[in-house]
């Protein structure tokens, strides 16, 4: 492959920092974790996307997760089509608002209400109101390393770009916004137990990212979460799952099918909007119908179930009720993940790998991942090289190493080991 051009990401970039805070509109865009400047996106089709100066990548991001089925997928792209020329908001209800949470409470029967918002973040702030209204209770309990979205409160020692940043504690945060967040190491199942034991009437609800997405991937151990589930349970705290990432990714019913676990509360994202902006909340009954106009706990949004986000939502899930689309995704996830990790076995470069679902991740470190700590020790240097070797191929990943990485069913065998076939040739460069 001839050594890419780069001139118009380079002068877009410039010119966007004129405008755009550090140029771009989401944080771990702009690079900095690895250096260098940013890709200007033109288009995407199937698991290739194209940059503004015409190089072409095989796309390992998918917008951080909502595109399980690749870049405009010509079903979705056409029910958008007929969505937008009916009209793109109202502010009232529509039919699609109904669909969508049949097709979410079919694949997680948990949720037995649901509430439609307009982000992961959107959707974590309002179940954590929800718990503490519903309890009548403060504290919330999270974990070091989960990322929830840029909710105040969840601020404490957070995954994904504020890891990356080095500002896990955001700064315009208030002390008394966070003073009753307690940050717990993750995968620590005694910390957990103490905390309640000393305060477990004064909790509202534990969130936790079922598997965490945010610092990499990393898996929760035997009988983390079902330890959560008894705790909560005998102190009367909700628990929440954050499935923004997981959620009808890892499997059809998310994690809490994989690991047979019932959480209180639920929050969605990515997929379930089909590649527009979306979140959603639910669980159990009792609980969803203290929100207003029910309830009194508020929460409201003038864009909330969106027709047009909807639309495309109701087309991706219906797509993917055909569950053999995860059989295809375990075995295209598998190759991956076994070819990257014979790669660094076999050029003895120290690396500890993690695959659930069709979600992986390769840290570059000499010792097993399994909380924000151990996350933390990671070769970052190692992993810009990586990330700068695998782009100049054709490859692109996160510039973090603390993202995930994903398999769309676009994902061939012919991409796979073409990307197996280039990180041969990086890891030379180690």
């Amino acid at each position: 492959m001839s050594k890419r051009i780069t001139e118009k990401s380079e002068k877009t970039f410039a010119e966007a920092q004129k405008f755009i805070p550090g140029g771009v509109n989401s944080p771990v865009r702009a690079f900095g974790a690895v250096g260098g400047t940013p890709l200007f996106i033109k288009s995407g089709t199937g698991c290739y996307l194209n940059d503004i100066d015409g190089n072409a990548y095989v796309d390992y991001i998918g917008s951080w997760g909502p595109l399980i089925l690749g870049h405009a997928d010509p079903r979705i792209v056409k029910r958008i089509h007929a969505a937008v020329s009916n009209g793109t908001s109202y502010g009232a209800p529509t039919e699609q608002e109904v669909r969508l949470a049949q097709l979410i409470k079919e694949a997680m029967p948990s949720l037995e209400k649901i509430r439609m918002v307009n982000s992961g973040t959107e959707a974590t702030m309002s179940a954590i109101r929800l718990a503490r209204g519903f309890t009548k209770r403060d504290a919330v309990i999270k974990f070091d390393g989960c990322y929830h979205g840029h909710v105040d409160s969840l601020l404490i020692q957070a995954g994904s770009g504020a890891t990356t940043l080095g500002t896990p504690t955001s700064p315009g945060v208030p002390q008394d916004f966070v003073k009753h967040t307690i940050s717990l190491p993750y995968n620590d199942i005694d910390a957990v137990n103490d905390v309640c034991l000393k305060r477990g009437k004064e909790i509202a609800c534990i969130i936790v990212e079922a598997v965490a997405g945010n610092m990499g991937v990393v898996l929760p151990q035997k009988n983390y979460l079902e330890g959560l589930r008894e705790i909560t349970k005998k102190y009367g705290i909700v628990l929440i799952f954050d499935e923004v990432m997981t959620g009808f990714r890892v499997a059809h019913g998310g994690v809490q099918s994989l690991y047979h676990i019932t959480p209180d509360l639920t929050t969605l994202g990515k997929i379930i909007g089909g590649g527009l902006p979306v979140g959603a909340y639910g669980g159990k009954r009792e609980i969803m119908d203290t929100i207003s106009p029910m309830g009194a706990v508020y929460q409201a949004g003038t864009l909330s179930g969106n027709p047009v986000a909807m639309t495309a939502g109701i087309a991706t899930l219906e797509i993917l009720k055909d569950t053999t689309i995860y059989k295809g995704l375990e075995e295209k996830s598998h190759r991956l993940a076994v070819g990257m990790e014979k790669v660094c076995k076999d050029a003895k470069i120290p690396a500890y790998h993690t695959r659930i679902g069709s979600m992986l991740c390769t840290f570059f470190t000499d010792q097993p991942v399994t909380d924000y700590t151990t996350a933390k020790k990671c070769n970052t240097e190692r992993y810009a090289k990586f990330f700068h070797g695998m782009l100049e191929k054709g490859f692109y990943f996160a510039p973090s190493q603390f993202e995930a990485i994903f398999v769309s069913t676009c994902h061939g065998e012919k991409e796979i080991d073409a990307t197996i076939d280039a990180f041969k040739e990086v890891v030379k460069s180690f």
